[in-house]
């Protein structure tokens, strides 16, 4: 047995012990220089790997069950996937089945079939522009602000502007997010693609190939900004889509941005428990036990790039809880 397995079987040695969930968004076909700690086919399989040895994957569903009757099984590990990105289908799922390993897909049901996420148009808009700089002053969010453009020419330029420009739109209204998004894609005159997220038979793929769907809000708003009338709306069409598709019940649900307190408060947790959820899941780091508030799971996914120092920030991770 591993040194890494062993110490993960010291803390977590089943039973009332605790749960790890991991959290993915894409997997590309390869490296990608805007974003290079997003993993590729080659990292996943790689993480996979690695995640397989050390740990029983289990399903979602299964391990929220486990939780609740203090059933765990030794180094328990459930693997998500955030907001329903093609890759998912493509290049996640033939990795995760020659692994032998589940993973549940939150879904943002309103980008399905041709949609594309606010924050999508901005990377894209950027990434392929060949301007040197875009001006930002009759932008939402940027009106009297001290910054009126971002240098856009290099690969180094572009990263740091999608990485500014994200964090100071993220908090905005829907609505106005996408204005903003689409006022900068304006300025960058590309053509943008219309096949970054799944189609809806490519979500039923998924779930016929053994793997888990979960709702995750219609529009992935910020739910802390809603009245709860909204967040209802949100929540309930993103599931009841899901159902209509699939044919079967949706009781598995992730916050969008998924920090509690920030992105989603208590008021929106009962709203979930209301709307018939078993389970759902934020991206506050640590492990889950018998104790954790199963509309509050936490997850946390390792960046670093070796065995060894992902398997240490896995360790730590459990060993916070302890």
């Amino acid at each position: 047995m591993s040194p890494l397995r062993t110490a993960l079987q010291l803390l977590c040695p089943g039973g009332d012990s605790k749960l790890s969930i991991l959290i993915f968004h894409r997997v590309l076909p390869e490296p990608d220089p805007i974003f290079p700690d997003e993993p590729d086919a080659y990292r996943f399989d790689q993480i996979m790997g690695w995640v397989r040895t050390w740990f029983n994957v289990i399903p979602l569903d299964a391990a929220v069950d486990a939780l609740r009757t203090r059933n765990l099984p030794a180094r328990a590990m459930a693997i998500t996937f955030d907001d329903g990105y093609a890759d998912n289908r493509a290049i996640a799922l033939p990795i995760l089945k020659r692994h032998g390993l589940s993973a549940t897909f939150f879904i943002a049901t309103g980008y399905l079939d041709g949609g594309r996420m606010w924050n999508d148009t901005i990377i894209e808009a950027i990434r392929g522009s060949e301007a040197i700089r875009i001006e930002l002053g009759s932008i939402n969010g940027f009106e009297g602000s001290q910054l009126q453009s971002l240098a856009i020419g290099s690969i180094v330029e572009k990263r740091a502007a999608i990485q500014g420009l994200l964090g100071r739109l993220k908090y905005l209204s829907s609505s106005e997010r996408d204005a903003a998004s689409r006022s900068i894609a304006e300025q960058c005159g590309i053509n943008l693609p219309d096949d970054l997220m799944m189609t809806s038979q490519q979500v039923v793929e998924l779930r016929r190939a053994g793997m888990l769907i979960g709702a995750h809000t219609i529009s992935h708003p910020i739910l802390a900004r809603l009245e709860p009338a909204d967040v209802r709306k949100e929540i309930f069409g993103s599931k009841g889509f899901l159902e209509s598709i699939l044919e079967e019940e949706v009781d598995l649900f992730a916050y969008p941005n998924g920090r509690p307190n920030v992105d989603f408060q208590t008021k929106d947790a009962v709203i979930v428990k209301e709307l018939g959820f078993k389970a759902a899941v934020s991206t506050a780091w640590g492990t889950a036990g018998i104790d954790s508030d199963l509309m509050r799971l936490p997850r946390f996914t390792p960046w670093d790039k070796t065995r060894l120092f992902f398997g240490a920030r896995l360790i730590k991770n459990v060993f916070q809880d302890q």
